[in-house]
């Protein structure tokens, strides 16, 4: 009898060590399937990794040609997959002194491609007109940013909101005045005088759009040069007294403010025909300056092409010759012929110069929509693996506040108090534009967007959206 007792009590001692045993083997089995699912992921971001900045790689190779090829002497050297210089030939006269930094211009420019990239193809996105629908999405947009927007309010705030609402309801629609991909071909004229060494005004006049700045004439004398058509007009506060006497009549040209309103613009704006806006733009710390620069934003954020004329000169001149007018000071030429060349082969924009021997290129040494579509893709990607966010790689990705607008009926501009002559005024043509009349690729635009408005928050962050969902009434 007691040896089956001590069997019993035997076996009785070896179950707690058997449970053991296969609790061990069970966790070591879960340790060695966690170590291969890790090894796997982490050999399958090492390959997505690698396959991205391959990508880029390859883009900058191909950014690398196409200034070789296009750029006016300029040559590009990669340092990187993102970050690229580019340089002048050392016997560029660099003769334009920079009275803030107290030297000469520099002959090369450094430039982050994959930065640019995503704030470029962003802006084809994007809405650059102020509107209220971006103050009431966004947190104090009434309290804080508007009073940045009115020279003459005399505060850091809108404390009283109805005050500043009088200031900005002559210029502020309610909802976007056009959209993303509205217009097919956009010419950007510029200033420079430069424009009158080649006959570029049949050109300009046959793209949908023509988009101009400041107090450049249109009229018989230069229209050989820059032709006769006008749809916008970017302007600063200098330009306001003479905006009627520039305008001589045309209420079809859109006035965009550049910067900020006050009494001049006020003025100017109840007495003329034209709808007038104020520009939402960003703040471009290291590319090109000047009311050119934001046309051409004002234009990548409503037009498949944009055409530029009027912005290149030989390097080495000390002031800025007009075409319409004498010289004067005016920006650093070589930062800017850099920066708009290397614009032209991320394919934002396509240079006309009177500098290049081929007056109708074909632009086959651009890269292509598609080739630049994969590197904003693969730029994204990284971006965001950065900052772990990799799974967020939607259109709305960037946006930080949310905001929702019914935007159907009333005026969408205007205040009571306007001349008889502003308030008869046509808005058909841009306020009041049906949706199923937009031309094609703007409606898809739209409804792969949702219906959603992007809005730049502040300054040239890449991260900081305002985006605006319309309700389905808005798109009938």
């Amino acid at each position: 009898m007691l040896r089956p007792l001590k069997a019993s009590a035997a076996n009785n001692q070896r179950r707690p060590i058997t449970v053991l045993l296969l609790v061990f083997c069970a966790v070591v089995f879960s340790l060695l399937v966690l170590i291969i699912q890790t090894s796997f992921t982490g050999n399958q971001n090492h390959n997505i990794k690698a396959e991205t900045i391959q990508i880029l790689t390859n883009f900058q190779s191909s950014v690398q040609q196409c200034v070789a090829n296009r750029g006016f002497g300029l040559t590009a050297h990669i340092v990187d997959h993102c970050k690229l210089v580019l340089k002048f030939p050392k016997s560029t006269n660099s003769s334009w002194y920079n009275e803030q930094f107290k030297h000469y211009e520099p002959l090369e420019y450094s430039y982050d491609v994959c930065e640019a990239i995503l704030l470029w193809e962003q802006y084809r996105n994007m809405t650059t007109v102020l509107t209220r629908e971006y103050l009431d999405a966004r947190p104090d947009g009434w309290l804080d940013y508007a009073a940045q927007r009115i020279a003459q309010l005399g505060a850091k705030k809108c404390y009283n909101r109805s005050l500043c609402e009088d200031h900005l309801n002559l210029i502020l629609p309610s909802k976007p005045p056009f959209h993303p991909r509205q217009f097919g071909t956009c010419a950007v004229v510029g200033n420079s005088g430069d424009l009158l060494k080649t006959e570029f005004g049949e050109e300009i006049d046959r793209h949908d759009v023509v988009i101009r700045d400041n107090e450049a004439p249109v009229n018989e004398k230069y229209a050989k040069y820059v032709g006769l058509k006008r749809d916008f007009r970017l302007i600063v506060r200098g330009a306001a007294r003479n905006m009627v006497s520039i305008l001589n009549g045309s209420d079809d040209e859109v006035l965009i403010i550049k910067s900020v309103t006050h009494r001049d613009f006020n003025t100017m704006i109840k007495s003329v025909p034209n709808p007038v806006y104020l520009f939402q733009g960003i703040v471009l710390r290291r590319g090109a300056k000047g009311t050119g620069m934001k046309t051409i934003e004002l234009a990548l954020s409503m037009c498949d092409v944009v055409d530029i004329y009027g912005f290149t000169v030989d390097p080495g001149y000390t002031v800025w010759t007009r075409y319409f007018s004498t010289p004067r000071k005016g920006h650093n030429p070589l930062q800017g012929r850099a920066y708009y060349q290397l614009l032209e082969c991320l394919g934002v924009i396509r240079i006309h110069s009177p500098m290049r021997a081929a007056r109708f290129q074909d632009w086959s040494d651009v890269p292509s929509r598609e080739t630049i579509a994969q590197a904003h893709t693969a730029a994204l990607y990284l971006k965001r693996s950065k900052a772990g966010e990799v799974g967020n790689l939607g259109p709305f990705g960037s946006c930080k506040v949310w905001g929702d607008a019914d935007l159907d009926g009333g005026q969408v501009s205007g205040s009571p108090d306007m001349s008889d002559t502003r308030k008869n005024s046509n808005y058909s043509r841009w306020e009041v534009l049906p949706f199923h009349s937009l031309r094609k690729e703007a409606q898809e635009h739209y409804f792969q967007m949702g219906g959603v408005s992007l809005y730049k928050m502040d300054g040239n962050k890449l991260d900081d959206l305002v985006c605006v969902r319309h309700t389905n009434k808005s798109n009938n």
